[in-house]
This record gives structure tokens, C-alpha cells and sequence, in this order.
């Protein structure tokens, strides 16, 4: 018997790249698509390229709780209401609803309460660093993409009490499509096209994320300065990041390869070798790499990683993996696409 999945949101960029993994994965069956926009037409009405005849539901309590597990890539808010009373099916949620630990950051950030939050058994599904908790939870909130890309590249730090101050500087850029599929001025053709552009500097979501799962990790209170920028490329991810720490290049390269060392997604490149977006393309993996000033004592971490796939839909299918015992690297193994 092949498990049951459904999709609500599936017509967005996460969802369909939700599609195309599940597609490949041998042991599920995908039974109920949902698209609020789309109810009634089918998948290839909207997607030509699709090929499939499914046709898109509206969200039924009923038929969301026929599936064995539950993919959301909903707005903020309403996935938790639409999921918080599920008996039986499971849910990899793709927004910010389950990402927090402390209810009142995603209440002062995302503007909305979420009632009884705290008696969900949920995990925060970053998976290199939380496999115990993913395997057992009813409830994993998938983590934003730049916070996966800041968090794999530092958590080896955080292990080894490496961090010589409470400050660290990011600056990151990512293709358009971590915008969503969106009608907006600011993200037309015109407007993106041979452009480089910050947005969202000091107050973008995503940094209490980050905070927070940081001082889990260092167990003392983190300072994230983000910088993010918008380039002109449909997807991927990479972030420069600068910190303090009294370790040498060698200690730190050193430090890194063993954290790693048995994780088929991350690689850590040699010194002096530095990774680009490309090598992710349409992949799960992520690449990081060291380097320091010895003059500032500057520790310069670069990750790189697709957002649509590591970043979101790719790491939501590693995380199901992890829940119901499957090999994790199951309709995964994506190589690059190059050129």
C-alpha cells in the first residue's frame, strides 16, 4: 500500500516543485490537490506543461483527512487553522505557522494569534539538526529558506561554542521565485532585469526565525544583521556571512568537515573553493565554504542553495521521509542542472 498525500497551495512554485519530487517517490500516492484559485479545472487547464488531468479541489476537512500526510503552502494564519485538529493525517506545513517555538514572535511578526498553539506536538523541520524530534512529530514547520542556508552554515559553531560575539552579519541573495508566484510591479520583468536589489533590510521575517533556532543553538542571545537582495535569476540562494571566532581557517575547515561528514545534502568545500547557485540547481544539496581575514579575525561563511527545493519543497520531502521511516534520500537524488 502506497501512502496517501495531498497538497493544498498546489499551484503555487512550492507546490508544483512538490509535484514534480512526489512524483518521482515510490511509496506515495498523491490523492487530493487543492488550488483556491483553480477549483474545478485541472492541473494541465493551468499548467500545460503538467500533463496531468487532476482536478483541483477546493479545501475539504473530509478529504484532507483521507490522506496518511498533508503538504500547506498556504498565507500565514491559515494553515494552522485549517490543519490544528487533524486526528490522523500528519502535515509538513511550507509556511511560518509551525516554525516557531515561542508563539508571541509569530504573533508580533506574521500579526495573527494562533489559539493552543503550544499542545501541538510539532518540530521545526530542519532536518540535518532536528531528525529526532521530525520522526516523532504530528506537526513539522518547514523552515524558511534563508533561514536553512544561515542555520547549516553555522550550526557546526554552535556545537563547538565557537562564536567570539553575540553579532552576525549576513548578507544574502536569492532568485525571484522566494517571492512566491505573485502579480506585483516590483517583481515584472522590467523591473528585475539586469538589477540587483535589496529589500525588507532590518525588519524581513525571517531573521526572528533565525534568532530564535540560533540561540537553541548557541544558548546565549544572537544578533542577526540581514541583509537580503533580490537578483535577477528565477531560483537559488547564497548567503555571505560574517562573524567573530578565535579559530584558524584550518580548525574551522576541520570543524565543519566532521559536523558533515556523514550528511548526503551538505558538502563542505576545500579552502579556497567557493560554491555558486548553479551547482544547485533543482537539487536538495547545499554547499558551504570557509574562508578567513586573519587581519579581523573574520570568520566569511558562503552556503548556497536552491530555495524552491532545500529551501522549501526538496527539504519538505526530506522531512516526510524522516517521519514515516523511508530512506531519506528517497526522490531526492536530483543532480544539477548545467548549464
Amino acid at each position: 500500500m502506497k501512502m496517501k498525500v495531498g497538497i493544498v497551495g498546489v499551484t503555487g512554485y512550492t507546490g508544483l516543485e512538490l509535484l514534480r519530487i512526489l512524483s518521482n517517490h515510490p511509496h506515495v500516492e498523491v490523492t487530493y490537490l487543492s488550488s483556491k484559485s483553480f477549483v474545478g479545472k485541472s492541473l494541465k487547464d493551468v499548467y500545460p506543461f503538467e500533463l496531468d488531468e487532476t482536478v483541483l479541489e477546493d479545501i475539504e476537512v473530509e478529504k484532507i483527512e483521507s490522506c496518511d500526510v498533508l503538504f500547506t503552502a498556504l498565507p500565514a494564519g491559515v494553515s494552522y487553522e485549517l490543519v490544528k485538529d487533524l486526528k490522523n493525517t500528519k502535515v509538513i506545513d511550507m509556511g511560518a505557522d509551525f516554525r516557531f517555538d515561542d508563539p508571541s514572535l509569530y504573533e508580533k511578526h506574521y500579526g495573527k494569534k494562533l489559539s493552543n498553539y503550544q499542545a501541538c506536538e510539532r518540530a521545526y523541520g530542519l532536518t540535518e539538526l532536528n531528525r529526532e524530534k521530525i520522526k516523532n512529530a504530528k506537526f513539522v514547520g518547514n523552515p524558511g529558506c534563508y533561514p536553512t542556508a544561515v542555520l547549516l552554515a553555522l550550526a557546526p559553531l554552535a556545537k563547538n561554542d565557537a562564536l567570539g560575539t553575540s553579532e552576525i552579519f549576513v548578507d544574502a541573495k536569492s532568485g525571484v521565485s522566494g517571492a512566491g508566484r505573485k502579480q506585483d510591479e516590483s517583481y515584472s520583468f522590467c523591473e528585475l532585469n539586469e538589477n540587483l536589489k535589496p529589500y525588507n533590510l532590518v525588519d524581513h521575517r525571517h531573521v526572528p526565525e533565525m534568532e530564535e533556532k540560533l540561540e537553541m543553538l548557541f544558548k546565549k542571545k544572537i544578533n542577526v544583521v540581514f541583509a537580503p537582495h533580490l537578483i535577477p535569476m528565477n531560483r537559488g540562494i547564497l548567503c555571505t556571512i560574517y562573524l567573530k571566532t578565535s579559530l584558524s581557517i584550518e580548525e574551522a575547515h576541520e570543524l565543519y568537515c566532521e559536523f558533515y561528514k556523514d550528511e548526503f545534502f551538505v558538502h563542505v568545500l576545500p579552502i579556497g573553493v567557493y560554491p555558486a547557485t548553479k551547482w544547485c540547481l533543482g537539487t536538495n544539496h547545499v554547499f558551504i565554504s570557509l574562508t578567513k581575514d586573519e587581519r579581523t579575525g573574520t570568520l566569511i561563511v558562503v552556503s548556497a542553495l536552491d530555495n524552491l527545493m532545500k529551501g522549501a519543497s526538496g527539504q519538505a520531502v526530506q522531512n516526510m521521509n524522516v517521519m514515516f521511516c523511508f530512506e531519506e534520500q528517497t526522490a531526492l537524488k536530483f543532480k544539477a542542472v548545467h548549464p
